[in-house]
Formats: structure tokens, sequence, C-alpha cells
């Protein structure tokens, strides 16, 4: 059995090459620290390092705090956080998602701060007996510390920068300046990407090419900024494009179908360069994976439709916007009917739940009171014809949603998170990993530096790698889509679309044209990630694409909403607290 990393908060595990995926438990509460000046308890707290990832990848605070209220995601109508939709009144100081990714996140940077001071003075026998696997270990640690600090000061600017392991509580404790957060994230990266091995015997732990992507952003990141201040340098772009070029000429080119990258079956495959690890073993899921249960509509409550394993559990969280579904072209590119459900078959076992043909609708009158579907006849199909009448909703023998039926619950949606292996069909634990690093937002990260040195040129090249493998192949059947609601021939249904898939440097070439297109082609490649949200604030667009394209939260987002509020929980621990706009951010007091 192929080993990995399982990310547990309670128990860390350590690893061998044994069958079975992990020998001995160790309770934490158990454990003292002078546990850590061994090489035993070392490896744990190094495996304890990544544990809280899992309060991240994987949940819906990820997913509040990166899609909601972004331009490619709108309001359901939630029953809970739809103020990350809107932006009101309860995004505030005391909202719960915020104090729990601070907090989680600050428990793994002292876990990682502890483990950078103790790998170098351990004696080890086994990985940490030489200075190599000791810098391994360090780079790991050093990533993952790089990693946190780079979600909190995204998310909340000026923050306290820890360097030091605690085992005691302390509570007068400043915000540092996001220069200095950034250059520390740097210097991580940096030793992480020099002795960080290219690939680990245990499936989960950082490698380089993880570590060289998240470089690469970072850099990006900082000397993205133009009004903000991040310490950026004129060197960033180069460095940024340095980096993602190191990690494409490795990796190589990408999968040759959108499928391949992204399908369930498929999770480990070369173009995933991190992700956070789950498993079907409920003993070993903690929580699980509970994305699977955001993105889907309540297909459920239609007639001919119960909830199932295949399905999903709806829980209606993520619908796309208007300005999402018309980012893709669906004649030409493939992604759209790969990544998107717009068809269910029926499967509700009672007869009485399918509906019947009335006198008004029926096209014959036999069938007049008969079923219009069957069990695993299509059952609900989402089209985008638009201002289609009842009359003709009604005459489909099948649940018909044309664009202008569609609602805040029931809507085509991304289904790569769906997880038709959970143990039933109300449990919310799935076992998929949660991408984070995917190699084609590697290409895009390269593309957008090239781009912002000017050299767009090399842009287009890097754009168009990822557009070319999104683009339909000579031979690869298109769906009928094509030729009934898209605007295609059906003499074209297997003709490649690759010439007319590629840009032109004329489409990039300058600054804002560039970003725009990035930021486009992000959304139709990436738009599972958990980042959007900080992609926005990265490029200093999120008000003004806000205010075009989610009417929701156009209504009261503000220039300010670009930082989350410090958690009123931290605050009132400090000791020695200074005024409020330093402990503080602006708009939340």
């Amino acid at each position: 059995m192929k080993k990995y990393l399982f990310l547990l908060l309670i128990f860390t595990f350590n690893f061998s090459s044994c069958t079975k995926d992990f020998l001995k438990e160790h309770l934490v509460s158990d454990v003292s620290y002078d546990h850590y000046d061994t090489e035993e308890g070392v490896e744990s707290l190094i495996n304890s390092c990544y544990a809280h990832l899992r309060d991240w990848a994987g949940t819906e605070t990820s997913l509040r705090m990166t899609q909601f209220g972004t331009d490619i995601y709108t309001y359901t109508d939630v029953a809970a956080g739809s103020e990350w939709h809107l932006y009101n009144a309860n995004l505030n100081p005391a909202d719960g998602d915020i104090a729990s990714i601070w907090n989680s996140f600050y428990k793994g940077i002292n876990s990682c701060n502890i483990a950078i001071e103790k790998i170098p003075t351990v004696k080890g026998e086994a990985f940490l007996k030489d200075e190599n696997g000791k810098n391994v270990r360090l780079g790991e640690v050093k990533f993952l510390r790089a990693y946190y600090y780079f979600i909190l000061v995204q998310t909340f600017g000026d923050i306290p920068l820890l360097t030091n392991g605690n085992i005691s509580v302390e509570t007068d404790i400043k915000r540092s300046s996001v220069t200095d957060v950034y250059q520390l994230i740097i210097n991580d990266l940096i030793f992480a990407a020099a002795h960080l091995p290219e690939s680990q015997d245990d499936y989960g732990r950082a490698t380089k090419a993880a570590a060289q992507h998240l470089l690469a952003k970072v850099y990006l990141t900082r000397g993205s900024a133009i009004s903000d201040q991040r310490g950026q340098k004129p060197t960033d772009m180069d460095s940024a494009a340095y980096y993602a070029d190191i990690v494409i000429a490795e990796k190589g080119s990408l999968l040759p179908d959108y499928n391949d990258a992204w399908r369930q079956d498929n999770e480990r495959n070369k173009e995933v360069l991190f992700s956070v690890q789950y498993t079907p073993d409920l003993l070993m899921n903690g929580n699980g994976n509970q994305t699977n249960l955001f993105y889907i509509p309540q297909y459920d409550l239609l007639p001919g439709m119960d909830r199932d394993l295949a399905n999903g559990r709806p829980l209606v969280r993520l619908r796309p916007s208007n300005y999402l579904y018309n980012l893709y072209n669906r004649k030409i590119d493939s992604r759209f009917y790969k990544a998107y459900k717009t068809v269910f078959f029926a499967n509700a076992s009672n007869p009485s739940e399918y509906p019947k043909w009335t006198q008004q609708d029926a096209p014959s009158p036999e069938l007049v009171g008969k079923a219009k579907f069957a069990l695993g006849d299509t059952a609900i199909f989402f089209s985008f014809d638009e201002n289609v009448p009842d009359s003709r909703v009604d005459k489909r023998p099948y649940n018909w949603f044309p664009r202008n039926k569609w609602t805040e619950r029931e809507f085509p949606f991304y289904q790569y998170e769906m997880d038709p292996n959970r143990s039933s069909v109300n449990d919310s634990r799935g076992g998929l990993d949660a991408k984070l690093m995917m190699l084609s937002e590697t290409y895009l990260i390269a593309a957008e530096a090239y781009g912002r040195m000017g050299n767009y040129a090399k842009a287009t090249d890097l754009i168009n790698v990822v557009r070319d493998r999104a683009a339909y192949k000579e031979g690869e059947a298109k769906t009928p889509n094509f030729y009934q609601t898209d605007g295609g021939n059906v003499s074209d249904l297997y003709a490649s679309t690759k010439k007319q898939m590629e840009i032109s440097e004329n489409d990039i070439n300058s600054p804002d044209k560039l970003i725009n297109f990035i930021l486009e082609e992000k959304a139709r490649e990436l738009c599972g990630i958990p980042e959007r949200w900080f992609d926005l604030v990265r490029t200093e667009t999120l008000y003004n694409r806000v205010k075009m394209y989610n009417p929701a939260a156009a209504q009261n987002i503000q220039p300010y909403h670009k930082l989350r509020p410090i958690p009123q929980s931290h605050i009132d621990k400090i000791s020695n607290p200074g005024p409020i706009s330093e402990e503080q951010n602006l708009g939340y007091y």
C-alpha cells in the first residue's frame, strides 16, 4: 500500500515501510516536552505541524473566506455564513471562522517553531541521523510555517510574527508589518526549495516543487502590490518567473485532458503539487473533507430524485455567478461540460415520486396520467436556453431548467468535489484529498510574471499551454449542447478547437488586459481551488470586480473589506493593548 501522511489533530503517527499506514499512536496530551528531544518525538512533532492544514483545506471555513462574496460565486441564502457572501454587519471581529483559522494557524506556527529549534539538536539514528535528513525535515516545517503565515498575512495584513517556540501563553504580542511577514515567508521558502527532495516516501509531505511553486506565488503576490505596501521589490516578478519556470521544467507538460487532472479517481497525479490528505477510513479521517457538500444544488427535492451517494448531499453553499458561467466559451472550451454537472438521472425507487403528464402538457392523449420518465431516465436538465416560457418547459419529459429558470437552489454546479465513496448519503466526511497547488496554476503564475515584466510573447505562450489542453481534441466528442443550445454546427461535433482557444499577444499586451485575462483564465481553470478572494485582493481588484459581477455582495462591500477583522478573542487577551487602530483593521471598529 502506498504510504501517505495522515493529518490528525489528536494523534500523530510514525511511518515505516510496513504495509500498514502507521504503527504507533501518541496522544499529544500524554507526551512531555522532553519527548521532543528524541528522534521519535521530533518526527511526531513534525507530523503534527501538518495537522492544522485540515482546519483549512476541505472545510467550509476556507470556502467562506476565499470563495464566498467574490466575482465568481454568489449568494445562495445559506443557513449560516451569509455574512461572507454579503459583507454585512455580521462579518465582524466576533466571527467564529476568523477566530478558528487564527487560532489554528498560530498553533501550527508554534509547532513549526518548536520543530525548527529541536531538529538540529536531536541525535537521530534513522531519518534524522545526518544533516541531509535534518535539512529535509527543516524544509518541511519551514514550508508549512511559510504557508500558514502566507494565508494569515493575506487575510489580516499586519499580524504577530512569532519565530520562537513557546510552551506558555504569551499575552503581550504586537503586530508586525506586512513587509516583515513577507520577508520571513520568502526566507523560509528559499530554504525549503533548496533542501526538500523532488519526492517523498510518505505521500503528502512537502516537496521541492511545492516549495518552488509557493515561492513563485509569494513573489508574485508581493510584487503585484501597487497602492498596498507589501515590501515589494523590483526583482519580485523576475523571481516569480524564475521559480515557476523551474517547476514547469521539472514537471513538464500538463496531462492531455483537463479531466485527468481533476477527476476523483485520479486525485494523485503529477499536476497536484501539494494537497491535504484525507481517507475513506473513518477512523483516520477526522471531520473529513467536507467540500463535497457545498457546491451541489438541491436536486433531491425535485420529482424523480432521491438523495444518493452518487449525486451527493446538497448543502448549496456555492452558486456560480452569471459572470463565471459566461466566462466559458462552451463551443470551444471543454472545461465547462467536464467540470459542471448539468444532467441528473432518475433514481427514485417509489413510482409515486415521478411526475405525470397532464392533459395540458402531454404530447399525445394516451400519455395523460402516465409518468413523464422512469428510473434511469433523464430527470433534471440544466441548459443555457434563454427566455423559455413555462409552456415549453412543461412539455419536456423531465425537469427542465433553461437559464431563465435557474434559482439560488437549482443550477449547473461544479462537480469535481463530489465524493461518492462516503459511508452514507448523509455522511459529510469525504475522503478525497483537498488540492491546494496545481501545475496549471504554475503556468499562469509564470505567465503573469512575464507579462508584468513586459514580455507579453512569453506570457502568451504560457497561457496557451493551459488553453490548448482545455480545447477539444480532434475526434473528441462534444456534448449535444454544442449544436442544440451553444450555437455550434453538427459537422464540427468532433473537430479540434485548439486554434480557436489560443490567444494572441494582442489579447494581453497591456497591464489591465493582462490582469483581467489572467483572472478570467484562473476562474475557468481553477474555480474549485479555495483562493479566489486572495487573487482579487492580490491584484487590488476585489472591490471593483464584486461591484461589477456580484449584485448580492455589491450592496455592502467596502474598500476596507480587502482585509478581514482581527479576532476579538485575540485582542481581548492582549495584556498591554495599544489604541484600537493599532490592534484592529480599519473598518472593524
